[in-house]
């Protein structure tokens, strides 16, 4: 077969970038191309190939990238401005394109708004504005005094480019102006002076509050957050109401307000809160950030090689926000869709019936707002493989349409009339009249005459043509068949004017005409709704042109749509129709309600919606009432402020609609605190920091500062090799201890920690450590709140608080456990009087990286709802009051409860039984929602597919099984398949009905399942009446035979032994093997050869041991008391020699020339002994074994009792081959020399042949050989070889005789057994008996028997039938 062509390795190594240019300037735009091969490259403006040759300005450089020297840009002249595109090609291979980059070119530079001079109190925020031309914010810095002015945490830009400088001083003072540089000549702003008053009091207010922005996922974004007013408030963020802790490291906060976001993610994405605080009140701004993802690729197209008239996928996976489109290309050209490139998935590439020109360069590219990227892939077609030398088949006979239908056609055929060959399959090629571009189906199974074409157009011409492959490759095609598909059958057309009215929160009312198309009369409506969402729609059935549905979901979406039915069945489906049905007030509260005291005044509440099913609406609000005594208030607030200190308060929250205000929370209780802290001052000194080195990590602990009236925000960690200031690290105040990472082994760090606040940063603590040498083992886990836990302070204590114990989960069904703790902070009876709440979360690890979900109570039990079923959970729980929180509970775990499975079993297949008709078997694949150990399954088969499911046959299988066989089944019917898993909890819903058909005929056997299968006696008394006559004519020749062959003189065969002798002790036959035709068996029974085993053994190359099983009483040890004579008769051994020829077909028959072992070389050495050897027997009942074993036994010591004492006897256990096929070995030597060493031998099972050969002998005195067979292994059939009696010198040439006779029974059960295998391979008629009995196999019988009975002992013939007669029997 042709090897396949080489990938040549073709791709953009870089590709261009969106890219700003300034006028007048130089810029680049890159690619470089990986090739081999040279390639060309091109560049495309807006789609369009640039013209370069007389491009001054613009140039193509060595590396493929884009020199544009000068960019030109003004107000009606703007050619350098566009969409860019690399395009590479290498000449007769392909061509592909880069993604497209978009060059922008900066404007003339101008402000839009001016710096405004302004008066900035002390320890205040203000925001310098210098807005100019979007494309050039980028080039702006800001200049004091004419100095540039130095940016950090406290002054810093925004994205618009103004200035904010936060917590004033005295020397932030001066003249301020903002610059653009870099974009052409430099141009200033006119200048502002900045002034610093003293601080008094002020209320909050913004100054800069943030704004809606879109991002993309990877940059950063700067939300701006600026608060004025004194004291200096203190400004949190929330995203998506959980507070944002700035120690992720990913959160910072500038200038005291502004939120900075670094490396987005997609769960960045959501909206955000400002919220700013102080004694005198607090202030609250909302924004959301949208987040946009460039596409990136799950899935990359592959290379794919293929054949013609094949179909082939490229797949192509994309993930992006939003959604990318996608596009392909192929060798720089759009793919456009037709019958036979079509898009797949929305992604997929599908190219159905591929020709030639299909070779080249594919492209997937993905595009969305925030990018475009692109991966190619290569197709290459291969040439039809070149068989080995030989005949193939000639073109298949009557190819005909058999079924033919609207959108399949089934073809049937018949054999080539000169197939060349057993294993013959089949293609069968297909297109449109007319259309050159064909598809190819392959048949399943060798042999196979037929194949259904599927999705085929209805009411269309189509061709075909069918083409036979043996091993040798495809042969001639047979002549085009066209046929067309039937019409599509008479069913009504789509009800028109289908409408939907929603008519109250859970009603909608639907009408619609009858069809104008109705092919008959219309019996029924059948009305398809589904809720969006869900994947399975509902149906039930009308007679009217119009219904009411009740029931539906509170402001859910619905669809719907409507199918007619006549006497054919169900036509053309309406287009979907969705409608909302009405919103009503909430039907539950919100949930997770909790709170925090801020202050002595402020109270800060936190809830989430209500559950999804039971809003019933757009929440547009919230509701919170609050009262202290008898006092009631409402408002919609999330802060409570001016409130009285040290006072307690109830607070509930509910949800509210268009429609009304639902129900509400249980009142929940808070109390302000005594005294609000100081923030005039910086903090204090943390009172203590202890670390703990380790081999790559320092783990810091500290306590906070003594004076515990004045505010801490958080903490500042600095540490570095030798000094506090290489790495800095923000915590939030309620944090105790911190791990540094990644340090060096074997090093000395100083670490250092400073307590801040709005105001500034404290004295700092210095610390240092020495970690651990690489050398130490791993440290353990660390309990790190046990290890640093800090003792009791006085109130307000913002050291963690105790986490929660005796976590326990109790599952009460398969979606619903509850979760219990203890709180060893609560008082004895566990009753809770503070304003504390508890955060639930919960996880499976199946997926691995499933995310925790949380949940808030103010009680010490929580049921989390909506579980998965028969799935292990893992619970924690954390307590939070005021500003203290508790780190996490140990974690408590429950196993949901099982519950009947929620799905079919899936992927269900019928396949029939290769051999059997009547079997087939059906595989499944397990319910992708089990809910539970499977514990079994049940298979219903009907030949009704519409039958009841009691009329169904069950079939029964246990759990662990995916597969079964159901057997005698009727032949040419249609069967239909369901299949239903079943749990301890009861049994799942059945999958769909799977169809299989039974073939129309008993295929082609062996003889023995035609005899098994026909049913009758009559062919099996044919046989008896054959063997007996075939018996009966033995019998004859035997006799015949017998006699003739004891009138040979000795002087004839002394001539003949003395013309056999060999001086040199070594001999090779000559000749040329052409020269003789062997027979279908031949065995030469002059090359059996006596060897004394009274000498030095050698192994032999040729013999290999085989045990047989035999018990101690079967094996007759040597009698020591034996005479001489006999003692040296079983000294020796009878070899064998015998070489497969490849087949009697050929005419050139390799003869390998092979020897007996030496006397003087190597020889077999076997010792008696009586010990039983065990050894396995294919296909024979052990019953069936031994009682045969005893019969040759029997057969053995009746003749041994005549002329011998009994002695082990070798015995060849022979395995018929297949009948017309034989074995045979060299040729008769001219002039054999018995007295000669043997001649060089080949090992038998190196030997090469289309039928293995080997022949074995056992230690115990056993000979075997075993000839492989042709499709089924037959047990192995022992033959006894006796011994040849041992005679003086004189009566050499009798002996020889005798040795004869010792082979005539091996020779005549091989003979008659492969005879009766050459019948029974026909039918057994006597017609057939006439035809085989003029065969060459008959032939050669009758020569053999009057070569072999040319014994003078009786006794040998009469054994030799009896071994005949069992052997035979044995066979039947």
């Amino acid at each position: 077969w042709n090897l396949k062509p080489q990938l040549i390795p073709f791709q953009f190594s870089t590709e261009p970038s969106d890219t700003l240019a300034v006028r007048g300037a130089l810029t680049l735009l890159n690619c470089s191309v990986h090739s081999e091969f040279p390639a060309k490259i091109e560049w495309k403006k807006d789609g369009s190939f640039l013209s370069l040759a007389s491009d001054d300005r613009r140039q193509v450089l060595a590396d493929s990238s884009l020199l544009i020297s000068s960019v030109v840009h003004s107000k009606h002249n703007k050619p350098d401005e566009g969409v860019y595109q690399c395009v590479a090609t290498i000449d007769s291979l392909g061509t592909m394109i880069s993604r497209t980059a978009r060059l922008s070119v900066a404007g003339l530079p101008r402000y839009l708004s001016q710096p405004e001079a302004a008066s900035v109190r002390v320890g205040d925020s203000h925001v310098l504005n210098c807005e100019v031309n979007p494309d050039l914010v980028s080039f702006i810095r800001w200049e004091q005094n004419k100095e540039p002015v130095e940016l950090d945490q406290r002054v810093f830009t925004l994205p618009s480019g103004a200035l904010v400088i936060s917590n004033a001083t005295e020397a932030d003072a001066g003249l301020y102006r903002c610059v653009i540089d870099n974009a052409g000549p430099t141009k200033t702003s006119e200048e502002a002076e900045i002034q610093i008053l003293p601080g008094e009091e002020r209320t909050l207010e913004f100054l800069l509050e943030p704004q809606q922005v879109s991002k993309v996922v990877g940059e950063s974004v700067l939300l701006p957050c600026v608060v004025t007013g004194y004291p200096t408030a203190y400004v949190t963020w929330m995203h998506k109401d959980q507070l944002i802790e700035y120690s992720k490291g990913r959160f910072e906060v500038l200038g005291g307000g502004s939120l900075q976001i670094f490396n987005l993610t997609e769960e960045d994405a959501g909206s955000y809160s400002c919220m700013a605080d102080n004694v005198n009140g607090s202030i609250e701004a909302q924004t959301v950030l949208a987040l946009k993802a460039s596409p990136q690729f799950l899935k990359k197209p592959a290379n794919i090689y293929a054949h013609e008239a094949t179909d082939i996928t490229f797949e192509c996976e994309v993930t992006g926000s939003p959604a990318p489109t996608i596009k392909w290309v192929k060798n720089g050209d759009a793919v456009i869709p037709s019958d036979y490139f079509k898009i797949i998935k929305e992604q997929n590439l599908l190219v159905l019936g591929l020709v030639k020109s299909d070779e080249g360069f594919y492209q997937c590219l993905a595009e969305n707002d925030a990018g475009n990227v692109q991966s190619s892939a290569q197709l290459i077609i291969l040439d039809q493989g070149i068989g080995s030398a030989g005949p193939t088949p000639s073109a298949p006979r009557d190819v005909v349409a058999s079924l033919v239908s609207t959108r399949f056609i089934k073809l049937t055929w018949r054999l080539p009339a000169e197939p060349h060959g057993d294993d013959v399959t089949y293609s069968v090629y297909y297109s449109l009249e007319g259309n050159n571009r064909e598809r190819i189906v392959n048949t399943s199974r060798p042999g196979e005459m037929q194949v259904t074409i599927q999705n085929l157009m209805p009411d269309t011409k189509y061709s075909f043509r069918v083409v036979a492959h043996n091993r040798n490759g495809p042969g001639e095609s047979s002549a085009p068949l066209r046929v067309a598909t039937q019409p599509e059958v008479q069913v009504p057309g789509p009800a028109p004017n289908l409408q939907a009215v929603v008519t109250s929160p859970s009603t909608v009312s639907l009408s619609w005409d009858m069809p104008l198309t109705g092919n008959g009369e219309i019996q029924n409506y059948k009305i398809y709704y589904m809720e969006k969402g869900m994947d399975s729609e509902q149906d039930l059935d009308v007679s009217t042109l119009s219904y009411t549905m009740t029931g539906l979901k509170k402001f859910t979406e619905y669809s719907f749509r409507v199918v007619a039915y006549n006497k054919h069945g169900p036509g053309v489906s309406t287009e979907d129709i969705s409608v909302r049905t009405y919103c009503d007030v909430p039907s539950a509260p919100p949930q997770n309600m909790t709170f925090e005291v801020l202050n002595s005044k402020s109270i800060m509440v936190r809830w989430q919606p209500p559950p999804a099913d039971a809003q019933n609406g757009e929440i547009i609000g919230y509701k919170i009432r609050y009262r202290k005594g008898t006092r009631k208030s409402e408002a919609f607030f999330l802060y409570f402020s001016g409130l009285q200190r040290g006072t307690e308060y109830m607070l509930r929250v509910s949800a509210i609609t268009v429609n009304g205000t639902g129900p509400a929370t249980d009142w929940t209780t808070a109390e302000t605190f005594e005294s609000d802290l100081d923030e005039t001052t910086v903090p204090d000194v943390p009172s203590s920091l202890h670390v703990r080195p380790l081999v790559n990590s320092i783990v810091v602990s500290w306590t906070p500062p003594e004076n515990q009236d004045i505010v801490v925000r958080g903490y500042t960690i600095g540490y570095g090799i030798g000094s506090p200031h290489a790495q800095t690290i923000k915590v939030d105040y309620k944090q105790r201890y911190y791990t540094i990472e990644n340090l060096n082994p074997s090093s000395h760090y100083v670490i250092t920690l400073k307590a801040f606040n709005n105001v500034g940063e404290g004295i700092p603590v210095y610390e240092s450590a020495i970690t651990r040498p690489q050398s130490d083992p791993i440290d353990p886990d660390v309990d790190l709140y046990e290890l640093f836990h800090a003792p009791y302070t006085p109130v307000p204590d913002p050291l963690p608080m105790l986490p929660p114990v005796g976590v326990q989960a109790s599952v009460l069904s398969h979606d619903t456990i509850k979760v219990t703790w203890a709180d060893n902070s609560l008082p004895k009876n566990q009753k809770i009087t503070d304003a504390r709440y508890y955060t639930v979360r919960w996880k499976t690890n199946i997926p691995a990286n499933t995310k925790f979900k949380v949940a808030n109570t103010t009680t010490l039990t929580h049921t989390v709802t909506g579980l998965k079923p028969n799935t292990l959970y893992e619970f924690s729980v954390m307590v939070t009051k005021g500003r203290r929180t508790s780190t996490w509970s140990m974690t408590a775990h429950g196993t949901t409860f099982e519950t009947i499975p929620s799905s079919a079993p899936k992927d269900v297949t019928v396949v029939s039984k290769e051999g059997r008709p009547r079997t087939i078997i059906v595989n499944w694949q397990p319910p992708s929602e089990a809910n539970g150990k499977i514990t079994g399954y049940i298979i219903y088969y009907s030949t009704d597919v519409n039958a009841e499911v009691h009329d169904w046959v069950i079939e029964p299988v246990v759990g662990n099984r995916l597969t079964h066989q159901i057997q005698e089944l009727t032949l040419d019917t249609t069967y239909y398949f369901k299949i239903q898993a079943r749990n301890s909890k009861g049994m799942g819903p059945m999958s769909d009905a799977a169809q299989f058909r039974t073939p129309k005929g008993k295929p082609a056997h062996s003889w023995k399942t035609d005899m098994s299968m026909s049913g009758t006696g009559d062919n099996h008394i044919l046989v008896i009446v054959i063997i007996v006559s075939v018996g009966a004519f033995t019998i004859i020749l035997v006799v015949v035979g017998a006699f003739l062959c004891t009138r040979r003189t000795t002087t004839q065969q002394k001539k003949k032994r003395a013309a056999c002798k060999s001086t040199n002790g070594s001999h090779k036959y000559k000749g040329n093997s052409k020269d003789l035709k062997p027979p279908d068996l031949w065995i030469h029974h002059e090359r059996l050869e006596l060897k004394p085993i009274d000498k030095s053994p050698e192994p032999n190359p040729v013999m290999t041991d085989t045990p047989i099983p035999r018990t101690s009483q079967d094996i007759t040890p040597v009698d020591g008391s034996m005479d001489p004579m006999l003692q040296r008769r079983n000294s020796y051994r009878a070899v064998i020699s015998a070489h497969p020829i490849h087949s009697l077909d050929n005419h050139h028959h390799h003869y390998h020339l092979g020897s007996l072992a030496s006397p003087t070389r190597s020889y077999l050495h076997h010792q008696s002994s009586t010990r039983s050897i065990a050894t396995p027997i294919s296909h024979l009942d052990r019953s069936e074994s031994t009682d045969l074993h005893h019969a040759w036994n029997q057969i053995y010591h009746s003749s041994a009792t005549e002329e011998e004492p009994a002695f082990t006897t070798p015995i060849a256990h022979i395995r018929p081959t297949h009948p017309l096929k034989s074995f045979a070995v060299p040729a008769i030597p001219a002039y054999p020399m018995y007295d000669s060493a043997a001649l060089p031998s080949t090992p038998l099972l190196s030997q090469t042949g289309k039928f293995p050969f080997t022949l074995d002998i056992p230690s115990l005195l056993v000979k075997t050989a075993s000839i492989g067979t042709l499709g089924r292994t037959r047990t192995p059939m022992p033959v006894i070889v006796p011994s040849a009696p041992d005679v003086s010198e004189s009566s050499r040439l009798h002996e020889d005789a005798g040795s004869v006779s010792t082979f005539v029974p091996i020779m005549l059960c091989t003979t008659f057994s492969l005879y009766i295998m050459t019948l029974r391979t026909k039918p057994c008629t006597l017609e057939s008996f006439l035809l085989c009995s003029n065969s060459v196999t008959c032939k050669n019988m009758l020569m053999l028997f009057v070569f072999l009975f040319s014994s003078r002992s009786f006794n040998y013939i009469k054994r030799s039938l009896i071994i005949y007669t069992v052997a035979t029997l044995e066979y039947q």
